[in-house]
């Protein structure tokens, strides 16, 4: 007889292993399944292991630039690829067999293997065609192997994968997508990154930080083409003084292979080619939701553009089945996906209050150098609007404590709705923005106006004076500039 649930998970990366931690919480029994490595992309391949691989970049920027805070460094400064990207992987374990901790406090039962729905209310779960990654400590309450099971939700939660680009297909060895970029076994000299979103970025930063000789192309006319158009031109000038290059408002449309090397035609807007070549390619451009041999057309799930389509809830039209997280579309975030999983299980719990998640206020990071940090509308995309706006901006060669970290370069950007006040979009470059985001994001979510926002009162000296800095100089009381 089938194992019986309240609720199954499918997939525990952020998404899923948090909305199970949430489910347990509320007195559901909870499985999870998953066929490769509790924590998903993001802990294994994604957020974290790039966060390590970026960290230890931003050491070796640091020692190369010791003599600029007056410091003696005997000997020049090398990387050593291969302890950069084992410290990154030990990092990844450590969460990983964390993750496996949490199930286990939470009685949550893992299910190892691939899961296919055969029906409302039934998963049946195969042998993984993966080597499944069981955390090394605690081993979690699972089963391994074929079996059925039953609950009365089941929540799609298997992430997204590479994007594809026919004839520019990723071979792991010359070609590469960000797994492969993650475990380099020697530096290329050169390097083309095709995509300048996050992941396009970020390993752009990285491997430039580490001595490859990078080239960025582009299709669109700005790097990081979600971005405010002026915060994208702050970080694309302060990237090229680092030497990295970008070749905008260009694609690349065939890929030659040699031995050891990559030839890539670039077309450029005006029509005309360039051959470029290189050790290795990373494709960066964009991820796909992970909706294959789920059985969603078996039960006649509806999905749009790759993606499983849902409501507030991460109800699909299907009763019983849920989706959340980047399989349930943009935007493909791992904060976005807990958040919207928490949403979801709250919602089946029948907690009161519970309300979609407003996708206009999820910020967005880039850990590249210099970091950038955004939530809500852009200046353009506000002007769209049709809205009167206010714009204030507070440049980082203005505030003391970036002057003392050796980080003058940067900028912080807010803007506010001039009828009302209340603030719709805030934008950074700069050091530590990815931390400092968050104070504008739990402004925009408790609905606080300008004038709140001036009589706040932010410690000095700190990197988040400029935050309230920009504030006042949207409307004419900037004091330090």
């Amino acid at each position: 007889m089938a194992e019986q649930y309240d609720v199954i998970i499918i997939g525990s990366g952020p998404g899923g292993y948090v909305t199970a931690i949430r489910s347990a919480q509320l007195g559901l029994k909870t499985a999870i399944v998953e066929r490769e490595h509790l924590g998903g992309i993001c802990l294994n391949w994604g957020c974290i292991p790039t966060k390590a691989l970026l960290r230890s970049a931003e050491i070796k920027h640091l020692a190369e630039h010791a003599k600029n805070y007056g410091l003696k460094l005997d000997g020049s400064i090398s990387a050593d690829v291969g302890a950069v990207v084992e410290r990154s992987r030990k990092v990844s374990a450590r969460l990983n067999g964390g993750v496996g901790f949490l199930m286990k406090k939470n009685k949550v039962d893992v299910i190892w293997g691939e899961a296919t729905l055969k029906g409302k209310g039934e998963v049946a779960v195969a042998k993984s065609s993966k080597k499944a990654m069981e955390p090394q400590h605690p081993t979690p309450k699972g089963t391994l192997g074929e079996g059925s099971y039953k609950a009365k939700h089941i929540i799609i939660a298997t992430g997204a994968r590479p994007r594809v680009l026919p004839g520019i297909e990723p071979d792991g060895k010359l070609i590469w997508t960000y797994f492969e970029a993650m475990v380099p076994k020697e530096l290329p000299k050169k390097l083309l990154v095709m995509g300048s979103g996050a992941i396009g970025i970020e390993f752009a930063s990285f491997y430039n930080a580490m001595g490859s000789d990078v080239t960025v192309i582009e299709l669109m006319p700005q790097v990081m083409p979600v971005e405010d158009k002026e915060i994208s031109g702050v970080a694309q000038k302060q990237l090229e003084k680092q030497g990295l290059k970008f070749l905008l408002e260009a694609k690349v449309t065939k890929v030659d292979k040699t031995t050891n090397s990559v030839k890539a035609t670039v077309e450029t807007k005006d029509g005309k080619t360039e051959v470029f070549e290189a050790d290795r390619l990373i494709s960066a451009v964009g991820v796909q939701g992970n909706i294959e041999n789920l059985g969603l057309e078996a039960l006649g799930i509806r999905t749009d553009r790759g993606c499983i389509v849902i409501d507030g809830y991460g109800r699909t039209n299907v009763e019983g089945i849920y989706a959340i997280g980047d399989v349930a579309g943009p935007p493909m975030l791992a904060h976005k996906a807990e958040h919207e999983g928490v949403i979801c299980v709250e919602k089946i719990a029948g907690l009161p209050g519970v309300h979609p998640m407003d996708k206009a206020k999820i910020p967005g990071c880039t850990y590249c150098h210099p970091q950038v940090a955004s939530v809500g509308m852009t200046e353009a995309k506000a002007k769209e609007t049709g809205r009167d706006i206010r714009v204030g901006r507070f440049q980082f060669g203005a505030n003391g404590k970036a002057i003392a970290l050796g980080e003058d370069q940067g900028l912080i950007k807010t803007i506010f709705d001039k009828k009302t006040g209340e603030l719709i979009g805030a934008h950074m470059v700069g050091a530590e923005v990815t931390e400092l985001i968050q104070g504008f994001v739990v402004a925009m979510n408790l609905e606080t106006t300008e004038e709140e926002l001036m009589h706040t009162v932010f410690p000095h000296p700190t990197l988040s004076e400029m935050m309230k800095e920009s504030v006042l100089d949207a409307y004419g009381r900037v004091l330090n500039a």
